[in-house]
């Protein structure tokens, strides 16, 4: 008898083949850590429940009729025992999810391991004429060495899980188009290493440390020098200016070439900042090189871009940047689709741009995780960021690391462009005041309701406002209005909320910060005297808060550690008084750094990787998203899905003129019959009808929500 895996067109393929072809891929990836013994028997053993009479007359006949064929090897590996029990939770959730463990008292019906157990399935016997179940020789990692045996088993269980999934997700793509898959992995690490040696030649000549560009070029020659390190974690802490976009990706070109690693994972905490490096990366290194990954950019389904949107499925790109979002909740998802992709963060350099942006409710699981992977998946990791997180007591088991930055603290002295000084509080009137007077100045606000009522009190020729109540299309056209302003040194008075604090090249005479995390403060003052045109005793970042404020929850901690440290400190740039903020707030949040005690779901063998998966959101709050119709192209877009409904390109365009709003605020609209549904198939996607409440001046009007405006 032939025992039937897919059908397609032309022909079919067999279990056996398809066993054979997946265990082949899901060895070979394992084998990155040493482990391709696993992922080979993982592959072998998924679908033997495929060979029951039930499934072959389905697939057979086209039946529509649901046959369980995953429980079948998952039952094997309880009955062997032993290591192989690891792998039941893999097969067992090969198609719907890494389960959890359960209890002994879960029936047969249970979504659990344990209910996997117990669950009645049709014979599937007949595997054992063509399959050998294959030998397990090595074991998952050396417990001795591990802090948390449980967590690192809990993570060598995911990874094996995305070794299956990505190879039975290949081998079953390869058998259904013929072989025709036109998938581009990109170039060789080498050439892409020789590519970025010509882009910096000229600059590496330069031996002038007493000039910006020399200082840079100090920088990024010790980064070159220092990519020849074994693996293990980096600090690279870069003053804003000294260019570690170009200094971290020299050093994990580097590294990657010398320890032959596959990729590099840029992890950046906003999107601005992903389109900018993704920019110049790709500008360096090539097109094709390069992977974004994140919710703003989805590859259209056409034949020149198609090979984009197969590599976002599984990161195949030697260059990947994308978002902590997507990063963190891929490692601790249990959906196949979200973690076919994390085998291949093994043997890669993560780069963590602005590392302090770590979210800090999941901050113990996420630096485990970090820990697992230098030390049992052969990656490096990078913490890139001008103001350094403590973290040294978050990796247990690393003994020290490697700072990246040549003479740290003299970079800091020589890029310091500016003069904190803190103005205590003061009312809205009297910042409208001192506003007035400025000629080119940044007022950083900590709410969007607080940033449009200063606008609208200031508003005049030359004032400007950004924030998120405005659609990322109508943000971009301000940006580029506050740009051209600047560049000609005319008036220019910008209101905004902190997304203007990464990503964005302004360059203010002065610049005003609303009290705020010390690492936020520091990152508004980049915006301040740039490019070092005036001294730093004439650049003035005033600290301030206003008499009337209501702290924002989420905040409320950053503002108070803030408060303790500033009495402290003269300088809040100062190098000591990062690290002693950091460690204050770390202490500060106590317990909630693992909020949703994600460590205590792995313990003695038993996983709750589902609970994890819906529990791990660095994101927690719903938003829903508002479609602002105020242009031309957003009409014909909108006319488009209402008459031909949904696609990924579609969506993509649509979030141009899309805002995100949350509770409150989208009931008060809602109630007021300000909002209509735009499709009964699209969940949270509404239209705005009374367009009166959108202005071209400063978006979507905050004046009715009488709450507190979320921070952004």
């Amino acid at each position: 008898m032939e025992y039937i895996a897919h059908f397609n067109e032309k022909h079919s393929q067999t279990i056996k083949e398809h066993l054979y072809g997946t265990a082949k891929l899901a060895g070979s990836f394992a084998e990155r850590f040493g482990k391709g013994d696993w992922g080979y028997c993982c592959g072998m053993l998924h679908d033997i429940g495929k060979y029951s009479f039930a499934f072959q007359e389905k697939i057979k006949n086209d039946s529509s009729k649901r046959v369980d064929h995953s429980t079948a090897g998952a039952k094997v590996c309880f009955e062997k025992g032993g290591m192989y029990g690891f792998m039941s939770y893999c097969i067992a959730g090969h198609h719907s999810g890494l389960p959890d463990y359960g209890s002994s008292s879960d029936a047969g019906n249970a979504p659990t391991l344990e209910g996997r157990k117990r669950k009645q399935i049709e014979d599937y016997s007949a595997f054992r004429s063509e399959i050998e179940i294959p030998e397990i020789n090595t074991p998952p990692f050396d417990p001795s060495k591990e802090p948390d045996p449980d967590f690192s088993l809990s993570v060598f269980i995911r990874m094996l899980f995305s070794c299956l999934v990505d190879a039975d997700f290949l081998d079953t793509e390869s058998f259904m188009q013929n072989g025709q898959v036109h998938r581009d992995t990109g170039e060789d690490v080498d050439i892409l290493l020789e590519r970025l040696k010509d882009h910096v030649a000229d600059w590496l000549l330069n031996e002038d440390t007493d000039t910006v560009n020399g200082r840079r070029t100090e920088i990024l020659r010790n980064c070159i020098e220092e990519g020849k390190r074994n693996r293990g974690i980096f600090r690279l802490t870069v003053p804003t200016g000294g260019g570690k976009t170009i200094a971290s990706l020299a050093f994990a070109l580097n590294h990657v070439v010398k320890h032959h690693m596959d990729r590099i994972i840029y992890v950046v905490p906003y999107i601005s900042v992903i389109e900018q490096n993704a920019e110049i990366f790709r500008e360096i290194l090539g097109d094709e090189n390069v992977l974004e990954n994140h919710s703003n950019v989805d590859y259209e389904n056409s034949e020149e871009l198609r090979p984009m949107q197969l590599a976002s499925e599984n990161w195949d790109k030697p260059i990947v940047v994308t978002t902590n979002v997507q990063f963190f909740e891929s490692l601790f998802s249990n959906k196949s689709s979200k973690c076919r992709k994390i085998h291949n963060i093994a043997n890669s350099v993560i780069i963590l741009d602005e590392a302090q942006m770590l979210p800090m409710d999941y901050l113990i699981p996420c630096t485990a995780m970090l820990q697992e992977l230098v030390q049992n998946y052969k990656t490096s990791v990078v913490l890139c960021t001008a103001t350094q997180p403590s973290l040294d007591n978050f990796f247990g088991q690393i003994e020290n690391f490697v700072e990246l930055c040549p003479r740290m603290e003299e970079q800091f002295e020589f890029f310091k462009r500016v003069t904190y000084q803190n103005i205590g509080n003061i009312s809205k009137e009297n910042m409208i005041e001192r506003l007035k007077k400025e000629n080119r100045a940044l007022c950083i606000v900590n709410t969007r309701k607080r940033a449009q009522e200063l606008y609208q009190l200031l508003k005049s020729e030359g004032v400007y406002h950004l924030s998120t109540t405005m659609y990322p299309k109508h943000r971009k056209r301000v940006l580029a209005n506050v740009k051209e302003r600047l560049d000609n040194k005319d008036r220019c008075i910008l209101i905004a909320t902190s997304l203007v604090e990464a990503g964005v090249d302004f360059d203010f005479l002065s610049v005003y910060r609303q009290i705020a995390g010390v690492d936020s403060m520091i990152q508004a003052a980049g915006r301040c005297n740039r490019n070092g045109k005036k001294s730093a005793e004439e650049s003035k970042v005033y600290i301030y808060d206003f008499e009337d404020s209501k702290v924002i929850p989420s905040q409320q901690k950053k503002i108070d550690v803030t408060k303790s440290v500033v009495q402290d400190y003269e300088d809040i740039s100062d190098l000591e008084c990062i690290t002693d903020y950091f460690k204050r707030l770390y202490k500060f949040h106590g317990r909630n750094l693992d909020k949703k005690d994600i460590m205590k779901e792995f313990h003695d063998g038993k996983y709750n990787f589902a609970k994890v998966a819906k529990e791990f959101r660095l994101i927690e709050q719903e938003t829903k998203t508002i479609f602002i119709c105020k242009e031309p192209e957003a009409k014909e877009i909108l006319d488009e899905i209402k008459t031909k409904g949904t696609s990924k390109e579609r969506m993509r365009k649509a979030g141009q003129y899309c805002v995100q709003i949350y509770g409150d605020f989208f009931g008060k609209l809602n109630g007021a019959g300000m909002l209509q549904l735009v499709s009964e198939d699209i969940q949270d996607f509404y239209e705005l009808v009374s367009m009166d409440q959108y202005s071209e001046d400063y978006g979507l009007d905050y004046a009715m929500d009488n709450g507190i405006a979320i921070f952004v």
